[in-house]
């Protein structure tokens, strides 16, 4: 190899070496430049799930409240009709909505109508209000009268009886309310009024 040619070599390899290492940097700079955007990317992303899970929150927070607003007006709706009945039909001259008692575990029951008389009558009366009745709104019903002695031991001398009353029940559980004994209330032209047999035979969860 002739010197020239030896000087030729060693300029090629300087070329293509530093050919090389400016293809290096604009690939390092192409490396840094995609994971900036990936971070990008990845902030942004965190940021829309954080908005996201807000939203839900705010959502559920919502329908929850449009529920116990609507709970709230269906105990509304209920309580004139029902105060009507407990008065003319059973003789009831307490009425109390809205009652929340403790058990003897610290558990807080809250009672939609808590109705009761003395005298010759001395019954009491618990009415539990749904807008869409189901199967645990049947076991609510029955819980309270069953502990009704331990909830309200001032009242366990009395005669006790349940009233489920609800804006929509399918045929199948008013069938089951009556089952139990528990005197079933349905809406009509905004006002709750008594569908119960003629034959019908209340149970009595407490008595003398």
């Amino acid at each position: 190899m002739t010197d020239q040619e030896l000087k030729d070599f060693v300029a090629s390899l300087a070329i293509n070496h530093q050919t090389m290492a400016e293809e290096l940097a604009l690939t390092h700079k192409e490396i840094d430049r995609v994971f900036k955007e990936t971070d990008k990317a990845i902030k942004e992303t965190s940021k829309a799930i954080k908005e996201t899970d807000k939203a839900i929150k705010e959502l559920s927070k919502q329908i929850g409240g449009m529920a116990h607003k609507f709970g709230s007006f269906t105990e509304g709706l209920a309580l004139p009709s029902m105060t009507k009945i407990l008065s003319e039909k059973f003789g009831m001259t307490t009425i109390n909505p809205s009652v929340r008692v403790r058990d003897k575990n610290g558990n807080e029951q809250e009672i939609d109508v808590l109705a009761y008389t003395n005298a010759q009558i001395n019954t009491a009366i618990i009415v539990e209000v749904k807008s869409h009745l189901r199967e645990e709104g049947i076991e609510q019903l029955l819980k309270q009268c069953r502990s009704f002695r331990v909830l309200f031991p001032e009242l366990a001398d009395k005669k006790l009886y349940g009233i489920l009353a609800a804006v929509d029940a399918n045929q199948h559980l008013q069938q089951k309310v009556l089952a139990h004994g528990l005197y079933f209330a349905k809406i009509h032209d905004e006002q709750f009024s008594l569908c119960v047999p003629e034959d019908f035979k209340p149970f009595c969860f407490t008595s003398n």
